[in-house]
């Protein structure tokens, strides 16, 4: 795509008015065009391209989606809950009240989470604005939140915070389960299900 400035620059001066200066101009009308090349390209975050949780294949995907449903904003709308899925491969597992899969991150620690920047961009948490709520299988017990760094409240779950894969596309999607050996889906009792 190619685009195009025109930028015009008009004084109109009528000789009347430049007269009384002791000069004759007529008035003066300019115009500029200028074509950008398609080839031109502008960096909008020079700090993704130096966060080393950008590098680490653990952290991001190529395949991962820009997924609008899966931003901060929507991830906070409506009762945050928390069910069971399954699958023949994983068994039962922990999934938001729209069937989509959870992860807990062996990177982090009880009631921390160490997954911010571009690290949250492919693994957004899963936060609340109201207390978490659970249905059949999942122990309410269990249930918690932390505050993150930037202010939002975290679901947890036995001391794990959540998170959703942003490359997992419809509910029942669990394409981060093992990713990098540090991402796992939860059984309902609170622990990963091994790889």
């Amino acid at each position: 795509m190619v685009g195009l400035f025109l930028v015009v620059f008009a004084a109109a001066c009528s000789n009347d008015d430049v007269k009384d200066a002791g000069v004759t101009a007529p008035a003066i009308v300019a115009t500029t065009a200028v074509v950008v090349p398609e080839s031109t390209a502008v960096m909008e975050d020079s700090a993704m391209m130096t966060d080393p949780a950008m590098t680490d294949p653990a952290m991001t995907d190529p395949a991962m989606t820009t997924d609008p449903a899966m931003t901060d904003t929507a991830m906070m709308t409506g009762p945050t809950v928390i069910a069971v899925g399954t699958n023949a491969t994983l068994g039962s597992f922990l999934v938001d009240g729209e069937g989509r899969t959870l992860y807990l991150y062996t990177k982090d620690e009880r009631n921390v989470s160490n997954c911010a920047g571009g690290c949250a961009t492919a693994w957004p948490p899963l936060l609340t604005v109201d207390a978490p709520t659970v249905r059949a299988g999942v122990t309410a017990g269990l249930l918690g939140t932390i505050t993150r760094a930037d202010g939002s409240t975290q679901v947890t779950y036995n001391g794990l915070p959540l998170y959703y894969y942003a490359a997992d596309d419809k509910p029942g999607d669990a394409n981060g389960q093992d990713r990098g050996n540090v991402w796992f889906v939860l059984t309902p009792e609170g622990v990963a299900v091994p790889a």
